[in-house]
């Protein structure tokens, strides 16, 4: 399975973003609407980072700096890890578990066509378990179908 069709399975493929100068106040409340757990961070149409629970509870919490303050530059992650398309599932899990990250912009020929969870990833792999594990037991039936 690829990546794409990870991206094509999504009930939404709705890319949540914000802005570097935005505070960190305006991003959490964003992702807090959405029930999501990062935005990506774009500036004048180019993905310039990713702001997460992560960076949230180590850049701002732990620090003692205010959300209402504090913008979105000062604390998101600037080193993206991205994947593309046309990239396995398996290559995704690596990564995330290689790096310990949760997120995966989608990159395509240069240009952001999503973003991916971990859950997505998770989800992906047990429909597609569980689509083979149905496949089998109908061959070992002899069911046609």
């Amino acid at each position: 399975m690829k990546i794409k069709q990870i991206l094509s399975g999504k009930s939404i493929n709705t890319i949540y973003k914000t802005k570097s100068t935005d505070t960190v106040f305006d991003a959490l409340q964003l992702m807090a609407e959405k029930n999501i757990g990062a935005v990506l961070v774009i500036d004048e149409g180019q993905l310039s980072g990713i702001f997460s629970e992560r960076d949230y509870a180590r850049k701002v919490i732990l620090q003692g700096r205010a959300s209402k303050d504090t913008l979105v530059a000062d604390v998101m992650t600037s080193k993206l890890i991205t994947i593309a398309p046309d990239d396995k599932i398996e290559a995704a899990m690596l990564i995330m578990s290689d790096k310990h990250i949760r997120h995966l912009p989608v990159i395509d020929k240069e240009e952001l066509i999503g973003i991916i969870s971990i859950n997505d990833v998770v989800s992906a792999i047990i429909h597609d378990q569980k689509n083979r594990i149905s496949s089998l037991e109908s061959y070992i039936s002899g069911s046609p179908y």
